[in-house]
C-alpha cells in the first residue's frame, strides 16, 4: 500500500491549510495509508472544545481522519511550548481522540516509509 504524508505548520483558523489536508487526506485513505504531522502552530488544530462559528471544527475532522486509520501525530516540542503535555503513552487530554504527541523522529519515519509528501506552509 502506497503511502502519503501531510505536513501542516498553521493553526487551524489562520489558513485554509487544515482544511484542505483533511480533504486531501480523506480522499487519499480509500488508497493510501496517510500520515499527518502537526508542527509548529498546527500543534492547536486538535484542541478540544473549538466552536468556530463559520468553520467546520477542524479537531473533530482530524479525529474522523484518526478513527478512520490516519496516523496523526503533533510535534513534542512544539506542543509543550504551546502548553499541551502528553502522558507517557502520546495522549494529551486537550486533544481529540486518536492524535498523539511524539518527537520528530516520527516525522523522519513518516518521511522515510512515504511514498509522497505534501508540505502546507506559509
Amino acid at each position: 500500500m502506497k503511502t502519503l504524508t501531510i505536513i501542516l505548520t498553521d493553526g487551524p483558523y489562520i489558513s485554509e491549510y487544515a482544511e484542505m489536508a483533511y480533504k486531501i487526506a480523506s480522499e487519499a485513505l480509500k488508497k493510501s495509508q496517510v500520515n499527518i504531522f502537526l508542527y509548529l502552530d498546527a500543534v492547536y488544530i486538535p484542541k478540544l472544545g473549538q466552536k468556530p462559528s463559520l468553520f467546520a471544527d477542524i479537531g473533530l475532522l482530524f479525529q474522523e481522519l484518526a478513527e478512520r486509520g490516519a496516523v496523526v501525530r503533533a510535534c513534542a516540542r512544539c506542543a509543550g511550548a504551546r502548553g499541551y503535555l502528553a502522558e507517557e503513552d502520546g495522549i494529551c487530554s486537550d486533544y481529540h481522540h486518536g492524535i498523539k504527541i511524539t518527537s520528530l523522529y516520527d516525522l523522519a519515519e513518516m518521511l522515510k516509509n512515504s511514498d509522497k509528501v505534501i508540505a502546507l506552509s506559509r
